[in-house]
C-alpha cells in the first residue's frame, strides 16, 4: 500500500470512500433484481414502505478497512455493491412534487479523488444506466424530502437497527441516514425482534386463548432476556385472569414500525432459487469441488494447513471467483474437532485425517463443500469405520431432499443412523446422550452460506446442504484409538421435482474414490519455491 507525505489526508480519503465494487457481466441481471423488488412489493401490506440499508464498512486496523460486502438482502433487491446506500420500496406508486415512483435508491456521490485511490463509483447516473433504477438520489438527500410519508403510511417495514453502527468516517453517511430514519419513525431506543413478535402475538390473541399465549411467552422468557425484562410481557404472563390479560393488551404501544415482517418476507423470497440463481450456485459449487479434487492429489504428509488452504483458494481465484463465501476451515487431526476452526496454523500435518470445509463465492453466491481425507492417502481401520458411518448417514439425508420432505426429518434420520452406529462401534452406550455430533445436518445455501429460508416442507428450487459429522476429541470417554478422529462430509443439494441433485458430486465422497484420487499425481508436485529463512 502506498503511503506519502500527505498520508493523513489520503488516509481520510481511503477510509471515507469505501471500496468500489465490480459489476460482472455474467452475474445477476438488472431484471432479476427488478423482479425481486416486485415480488417483495406483492408481499407487503397495502400502503406500506420497506426501508433497507446496506451494511456498514468494517475496520480491519488503523486506516485499513475490510473489503466491503453489501447486505445480502439489499444486494438481492438492487444488485448495488457500494456502501452508504439505502433502498426505499413503496407497496404502491407514490406521487411526489417532481416524480412518481414505487421505489427510490439513495447512493454515495461520485468523488474523483476517492475514486483515484479506491476505484470508480457508479453515482446516480451509473446506477440508472447499470441497474435500471429510474429514481436515484444522493444519500445526502435522504430525509430532506418526506419520502417516508409516515402520516400517510400504515406500516413502515425495516430490519432491526438497534445494533450500534461502527463509528468511523467511512460510515458517516450511513449513520446519518439511519439517524434520520429513526427520528422520523420514532424508533425506540430498545427494540427486539422477539419482543415485537410477542407483542404481535398478544395483539392477535382472543380472550379464550390468552392463557395459552401467556405460556408461550413464559417459555420465551427463559430463553430471551429481553422478553423476561419487558414489563408488558411480564405482566401478561403473571396476570391470573383472561380479563386482566386483555387489559394489559391495551398497554402495547401503537407503532407503525414493523421489524418482524420484513425478515420473514425475505426468508420467503430467498428460499426458492430462480434459474438465474441456480446457474451461479452451480458454478460456485463446481469450482469448490475442483478445489477438493486438486487438494486430494496434492496433499501429503508434512504440508501445513495453510498451504492446503492456499491450494483451494488459488484454484478459486484461477477460475475468477471473487472471494470466499466464509473463512476457510482446514483442520488436521484433533483440529478437525473444532467445528469452526479457521486458524489453520498447524505447520506439519502428520498421518491423520484432514477435514476441509471451504466454499468459493461466484458472483455473490457461495458454495459450501466439505471433504475429509487421510493425509497419508489411506484410511486406517478406525478412520474408515467412522467415515463410512458418516457417509451412510449422509446418503440417507440426501435421499430425503425431495419436494414435500420436512426440513427437520433430514436431521432426525442422519442423527439416528449416527447414534446407532456409534453404539455398534462401542463408542457410546445405546441410547446414551453424547456430543460427538453437535450440529445440525442442513441449512439453506445462496447469497449467504447460511442463507435465508423457511424450515418447513422442502420446495422445488431449494438449495441446501447435507453435512452430518462425527468428532471425537482427544480425552473423550471412549477407547483412545478413536481420539482425534473428525469426519464431516458436506454436499450442496438442489431439490427438484425429479428428486435431489448433488451439485458437488464431482468431489469424491467414498473411501475408495478418495483413496484412488489421492494416488493421481498432482500438477503441483514439481512446483518448488526457494527456501526463505
Amino acid at each position: 500500500m502506498i503511503r506519502s507525505l500527505l498520508s493523513a489526508v489520503l488516509a481520510l480519503i481511503f477510509v471515507v470512500s469505501g471500496f468500489s465494487q465490480s459489476y460482472f457481466e455474467d452475474g445477476l441481471s438488472a431484471n432479476f433484481h427488478k423482479e425481486r423488488r416486485q415480488a417483495l412489493r406483492e408481499l407487503m401490506p397495502k400502503n406500506s414502505i420497506a426501508v433497507i440499508f446496506t451494511n456498514p464498512t468494517k475496520n480491519r486496523s488503523n486506516d485499513v478497512d475490510f473489503i466491503f460486502h453489501p447486505n445480502t438482502d439489499f444486494f438481492y433487491l438492487t444488485g448495488f455493491r457500494e456502501p452508504n446506500s439505502v433502498l426505499v420500496i413503496f407497496s404502491e406508486v407514490r406521487n411526489f412534487d417532481s416524480f412518481s415512483s414505487n421505489e427510490i435508491l439513495y447512493v454515495q456521490p461520485r468523488d474523483p479523488r476517492a475514486e483515484q485511490w479506491n476505484g470508480k463509483r457508479l453515482g446516480v447516473d451509473g446506477v440508472k444506466e447499470k441497474l435500471g433504477f429510474e429514481q436515484v438520489f444522493l444519500n445526502e438527500e435522504f430525509g430532506k424530502t418526506p419520502v417516508l410519508n409516515i402520516q400517510e403510511s400504515e406500516k413502515i417495514l425495516s430490519f432491526n437497527l438497534g445494533k450500534t453502527q461502527e463509528e468511523s468516517s467511512a460510515n458517516a453517511p450511513l449513520i446519518s441516514m439511519i439517524g434520520k430514519f429513526k427520528t422520523e419513525t420514532q424508533y425506540p431506543k430498545e427494540l427486539s425482534e422477539v419482543t415485537m413478535e410477542m407483542y404481535e402475538l398478544i395483539r392477535a390473541t382472543e380472550v379464550g386463548n390468552s392463557a395459552n399465549v401467556a405460556q408461550v411467552i413464559g417459555r420465551y422468557q427463559r430463553t430471551y432476556p429481553e422478553v423476561e425484562k419487558d414489563p408488558i410481557l411480564s405482566d401478561f404472563v403473571k396476570a391470573d385472569s383472561p380479563e386482566k390479560r386483555m387489559a394489559i393488551k391495551q398497554n402495547i404501544p401503537d407503532s407503525k414500525l414493523d421489524i418482524t415482517s420484513l425478515p420473514k418476507m425475505m426468508d420467503q423470497l430467498r428460499e426458492v432459487k430462480t434459474a438465474e440463481e441456480i446457474a451461479l450456485l452451480k458454478k460456485a459449487v463446481k469450482i469448490s469441488a475442483v478445489g477438493q479434487i486438486e487438494v486430494m492429489k496434492a496433499a501429503k504428509v508434512g504440508m501445513s494447513e495453510r498451504e492446503i488452504q492456499g491450494i483451494h483458494e488459488f484454484i478459486y481465484k484461477r477460475y475468477g471467483a471473487e472471494g470466499l463465501g466464509y473463512p476457510s476451515i482446514v483442520g488436521a487431526g484433533n483440529n478437525g474437532c473444532i467445528l469452526h476452526y479457521i486458524e489453520n496454523d498447524l505447520t506439519n500435518v502428520d498421518q491423520r485425517l484432514l477435514l476441509m470445509d471451504l466454499g468459493a463465492e461466484w458472483r455473490g453466491y457461495t458454495a459450501d463443500v466439505t471433504r475429509t481425507i487421510p493425509i497419508s492417502g489411506k484410511f486406517n481401520e478406525e478412520e474408515k469405520a467412522i467415515y463410512e458411518l458418516v457417509y451412510k448417514a449422509q446418503e440417507a439425508g440426501i435421499a430425503l431432499c425431495k419436494v414435500g420432505t420436512d426440513f427437520s426429518e433430514i436431521g432426525q434420520v442422519t442423527r439416528q443412523i449416527i447414534n446407532e452406529g456409534l453404539a455398534d462401534l462401542g463408542i457410546i452406550k445405546r441410547g446414551e446422550r453424547h456430543n460427538y455430533f453437535p450440529h445440525g445436518t442442513s441449512h439453506h445455501l445462496g447469497l449467504d452460506v447460511h442463507d435465508r429460508g423457511g424450515y418447513g416442507s422442502l420446495k422445488e428450487g431449494v438449495v441446501l446442504t447435507v453435512e452430518p459429522g462425527i468428532y471425537i476429541p482427544e480425552g473423550s470417554n471412549c477407547d483412545e484409538k478413536w481420539w482425534g478422529i473428525a469426519v464431516r462430509i458436506e454436499d450442496d443439494i438442489l431439490v427438484t421435482s425429479n428428486g435431489p441433485v448433488n451439485l458437488s458430486e464431482d468431489a469424491p465422497r467414498t473411501v475408495e474414490a478418495i483413496e484412488q484420487m489421492m494416488r493421481i499425481p498432482s500438477i503441483l508436485q514439481n512446483w518448488a519455491l526457494p527456501e526463505i529463512d
